[in-house]
């Protein structure tokens, strides 16, 4: 398959797949849809078509952390003190039985660490779309469920930027120091310069018209540039520049409703289908693939039982379900194993496990009422 051919099968994909998901119902398959059809033409993309398509998916890649850190918008902390206490249970009843489930499946220990941190979270903007609109939740309820899936985002990622760099098997350790470092320096400079590079974001909105969105990513990318100049991660740097930068607002739009026609319709769809293309196809069909579906089905079936008897979140007997879409942070993960030269089958079980969990979750809610075409193309209107 060449370039132009290829092209052209992802722009189609890229006008249908929103459209085709709000006739189903269901906005927040978006993004997995985006990885099966990855995984379907990956044996059919040249070598030099998908190195292309792999730079164009870091860019990507980059956007979507950021739009991860512009999700994260903590309330006060002693608001956080129940939603903290549950998602802490929710988390230690269910890290040794993913742990199990990883070393099962042929994951050496750091790398199992990283999958339980990234299959035990929640990708809050996958699955905001049907917490707004889930019957049967009250007020209350409803809040504290969104602060529970908050919580559990915003501790995967941090797990994630902590283990990581232990994953480099051939580093030494002060290497290792010197990456965990780094992680902090980024948070320090992010959280430093955040009250500059909030007004210098919202100027930006406020003061460019037809160039907004160009402006708007290229402070970001210029951001990201500059932490690796210093020897941080890029990565790394956009999602805490999103964290500190959630709160900006133009004509009550947020910062992620701009970036949208350029991040979620293009670059970030890009970074999925690549994501897909790395999965061999064989792969479904082995051993792994499949311990890949059971660790999904035996995670899910542990969530019913936890939420009927133990840790109810005050919804009906699915509400569970909305904290378990975490597609967004497998992939994080499972980018993250590539790039520190894991086994590709140890990321495919990852990203496999989170798609499974994902796709189910997200076909077993209930289907919103009515769903606009705005929800179905925008998967992050999270605020």
């Amino acid at each position: 398959m060449s370039a132009i051919e290829l092209l052209i099968i992802l722009i189609l994909l890229f006008m249908a797949v929103p459209d085709l998901c709000r006739l189903l119902r269901r906005p927040a398959l978006i993004y997995p849809a985006f990885v099966i059809f990855g995984l379907l033409i990956g044996p059919f993309v040249q070598l030099e078509v998908s190195t292309m398509l792999q730079q164009a998916g870091q860019i990507g890649f980059l956007l979507l952390l950021f739009e991860v850190g512009l999700e994260i918008d903590l309330p006060r902390p002693r608001q956080l003190a129940q939603p903290a206490l549950y998602t802490l249970r929710w988390l230690l009843i269910q890290y040794p039985i993913v742990l199990a489930l990883a070393r099962f499946a042929g994951l050496p220990w750091m790398e199992s660490l990283v999958g339980a941190a990234a299959i035990t979270g929640c990708s809050v903007g996958m699955a905001h779309s049907a917490w707004k609109s889930y019957p049967g939740l009250e007020t209350d309820n409803r809040t504290f469920v969104l602060r529970v899936m908050v919580l559990l985002e915003m501790v995967a990622i941090v797990l994630l930027a902590v283990e990581t760099p232990l994953m480099d098997t051939k580093a030494v350790w002060w290497q290792i120091l010197l990456k965990l470092l780094g992680t902090g320096l980024a948070v320090f400079l992010c959280s430093r310069a955040a009250s500059h590079l909030s007004r210098l974001f919202q100027k930006t909105l406020e003061k460019t018209t037809q160039w907004r969105i160009h402006f708007v990513i290229l402070l970001v990318l210029a951001v990201c540039a500059a932490g690796e100049r210093l020897g941080l991660s890029g990565p790394k740097m956009a999602f805490f520049l999103g964290l500190f930068m959630s709160r900006v607002k133009h004509d009550e739009k947020n910062l992620e409703e701009y970036l949208a026609p350029i991040s979620q319709r293009f670059l970030i769809p890009i970074f999925f289908v690549v994501l897909g293309m790395e999965i061999p196809l064989p792969f479904l069909l082995s051993r792994a693939g499949l311990v890949a579906l059971v660790a999904a089905a035996t995670l899910l079936i542990v969530r019913e039982i936890m939420h009927r008897r133990w840790l109810p979140t005050g919804g009906d007997g699915r509400t569970h379900l909305l904290l378990s879409p975490n597609l967004t942070i497998a992939a994080l993960a499972g980018n993250s194993m590539l790039k520190a030269d894991a086994d590709p089958q140890h990321a495919a079980w990852v990203i496999l496990t989170g798609l499974f969990m994902t796709v189910i979750a997200i076909f077993t809610l209930p289907a919103p009422k009515k769903i606009t075409a705005e929800s179905a193309g925008d998967a992050t209107p999270v605020h």
